[in-house]
């Protein structure tokens, strides 16, 4: 199977290509180094030096064996992406390509508007790659749990049955996101279902909740490989962020009350889930949509594992409250629906204290590299 990574640069897309690559599909991924410059320009450069996609992939080739095509590609320039899709002629495309980051989307105009038309501009373009070149290519698209913001009601898998005045129709669940990056998520989805419902493409929607971790199989392979690990406060993800907070002697920093309550994985359960969709593709005319993690914490509840087993390795981890920079409930119900995946073979990798041990074993020889004025809020919704 011919399968493209499109921001085969980023914390997941490397090593999903890696993974992929390994167990013998033939990879391609697209890149513009957009998440690199947005760290530089913010001054949120990741723990650890990363080489670039050529030289990673070269690594990744003479200690594996295994080949992974580059191409520098900016996927929101259709004449740029169109050429590489007709080029390799993928069998599968997993879109990973957008600005990902909640708070950078809310810094400013210019952030807003990078968001905005960087991750719409990507989805339209391989929507149109596809229903142009090659309608039968399945679309992996990594969204997020943040587009359910966080109802009173459960969470389905996607979608939702309604009756009203005695009638019933199923309808995509109502969406209600908490940030413009979130939001473009939600447009994303309707811009897919658009486009399935109307053209017969076919597309799997991945709702995936925040990603811990570090090392994958193949990442184990060689330091040089580990993927774009960020922990300040912009592009880091919570768990990341704690353990580096644990690790430099700084206080664990919760956003207000901390029972914001979210669904988690481990970055090794991801390669899981997209290798399940795109061995599994959704038929034509689908949009298929699996909500992507595997436990439900709070951040109070990640605050205390992590501040367990740092004090267990002998780090002197402390708990503080901050002021919450986003507009946010911080008290709420949440009960996500999430056993699609599983169905499909899914086997958790769950946040264990010998997991949350072994991360720190692989960070904690970098703790002179941590910049501590990178991991505070820098950035309010108002």
């Amino acid at each position: 199977m011919k399968v493209m990574v499109l921001g085969g640069d980023g914390y997941l897309g490397w090593p999903t290509a890696m993974h992929l690559a390994s167990r013998g599909y033939d990879v391609t991924v697209l890149d513009n180094y957009l998440r690199r410059r947005t760290c530089i320009e913010t001054c949120s450069e990741p723990l650890l030096d990363t080489p670039n996609l050529h030289d990673r992939a070269k690594i990744f080739n003479e200690i594996s064996g295994h080949k992974i095509n580059v191409e520098i590609v900016d996927c929101s320039n259709f004449h740029e992406f169109s050429n590489a899709f007709q080029k390799h002629m993928p069998d599968a495309v997993i879109h990973y390509a957008e600005q990902p980051s909640a708070p950078y989307s809310m810094i400013n105009f210019a952030s807003a508007d990078l968001t905005f038309k960087n991750n719409l501009g990507a989805t339209f373009n391989v929507i149109w790659a596809v229903k142009e070149f090659n309608p039968n290519c399945h679309i992996v698209k990594l969204g997020t749990m943040g587009e359910y913001g966080t109802p009173d009601i459960d969470i389905e898998e996607g979608w939702l049955d309604v009756e009203h005045n005695g009638r019933k129709q199923k309808f995509l669940y109502p969406r209600q996101a908490g940030s413009l990056y979130h939001t473009t998520k939600v447009l994303d989805t309707d811009l897919l279902w658009f486009y399935v419902r109307t053209y017969g493409i076919r597309v799997t929607d991945l709702m995936q909740g925040p990603v811990y971790g570090l090392h994958t199989a193949e990442s184990s392979l060689d330091q040089r490989l580990l993927p774009y690990f960020n922990y300040d406060d912009i592009f880091g993800t919570v768990v990341n962020r704690f353990l580096i907070q644990a690790i430099a002697g700084e206080p664990l920093t919760v956003y207000g009350k901390g029972g914001q309550t979210r669904g988690y994985l481990n970055i090794n359960d991801t390669l899981q889930c997209v290798e399940l969709a795109i061995n599994n593709p959704a038929e034509s005319g689908d949009l298929r949509i699996f909500n992507q993690f595997t436990e439900q914490f709070t951040v109070n509840e990640l605050a205390a594992k992590i501040s367990n087993v740092g004090k267990q390795l002998g780090l002197n981890v402390k708990i503080k409250t901050v002021e919450n920079p986003r507009k946010e409930l911080e008290e709420h119900y949440y009960n996500a629906k999430h056993s699609g995946l599983l169905e499909l073979g899914l086997e958790p990798n769950y946040l264990t204290d010998e997991l949350i041990t072994s991360m720190f074993n692989v960070l904690l020889p970098y703790r002179d590299k941590i910049d501590i004025s990178k991991i505070l809020p820098r950035v309010k919704w108002s």
